[in-house]
C-alpha cells in the first residue's frame, strides 16, 4: 500500500516526466488499465469458485446411493445354480474342535 508521500512523489515524477498537457490522459489511461485488470481479476475468482462448485457437485453426487428404479435388471443366465452345500468337502467324520481363546 502506498502512502500519502509515496503518492505525493510518484505524482511529481509522472508530471516532470509527461508534462501537464499529456499527465490527464496518462492517468486516465492507467485507471483504464487498472479497472480492466480488476474486473480480469474478479472474473478468474469467480470462475474458479464456479468450477470449485462444479467438482464438489459431480463428487456428491458420486457418493449419492442409487434409487431401486435406476438399477437396471439383472440379465438371465441359463446356467445352472449351484448350492453352496455342493461345494463343500465330504464329511469325513471328524468333528472340529473349537479354538481356545
Amino acid at each position: 500500500m502506498l502512502s500519502p508521500l509515496d503518492m505525493l512523489v510518484i505524482g511529481g515524477a509522472a508530471l516532470l516526466f509527461f508534462g501537464p498537457d499529456q499527465l490527464p490522459g496518462v492517468a486516465r489511461k492507467v485507471g483504464s488499465v487498472v479497472r480492466e485488470l480488476q474486473m480480469t481479476s474478479q472474473s478468474f475468482i469467480r470462475e474458479m469458485e464456479r468450477a470449485a462448485d462444479d467438482a464438489e457437485a459431480v463428487k456428491v453426487a458420486q457418493n449419492t446411493p442409487l434409487d431401486i428404479e435406476e438399477i437396471p435388471p439383472l440379465e438371465h443366465v441359463d446356467e445352472p445354480v449351484v448350492e453352496s452345500a455342493d461345494l463343500a468337502e465330504p464329511d469325513s467324520g471328524e468333528v472340529e474342535k473349537p479354538l481356545k481363546d
